[in-house]
């Protein structure tokens, strides 16, 4: 069972990562960003629960837990840059911090 389990993981952060690198949307690269969180809390509880161990959920539940303040903090990054670029292309931010931007 172990292996069917990690070989789903590997699916999913493969699709995130492929997400996050070829895609241009700041909404779809930060979902690629939590598919990759799940396929790690997915392997980390896979693997506690061959081994019996507890200690995967305490992990995924901490990254559960960052990732939920993440969400809150990006949500408000988009907002932010919505309302001033008036777009959530990727290419637009690449000057973050310019102090030659108008």
């Amino acid at each position: 069972m172990l292996k069917a389990y990690m070989i789903l993981s590997i699916i999913l952060f493969s699709i995130g990562m492929v997400g996050l690198i070829s895609r241009r949307n700041i909404i779809v690269i930060y979902m690629s960003i939590e598919l990759l969180l799940n396929a790690v809390n997915l392997s980390l509880i896979a693997i506690s629960g061959d081994l019996g161990d507890s200690s995967g959920h305490v992990m995924s539940l901490i990254i559960i837990a960052i990732a939920a303040a993440e969400a809150a903090l990006f949500m408000s990054l988009f907002v932010v840059l919505f309302r001033k670029k008036g777009s959530l292309d990727a290419n637009i931010f690449d000057l973050l911090g310019s102090k030659y931007e108008s």
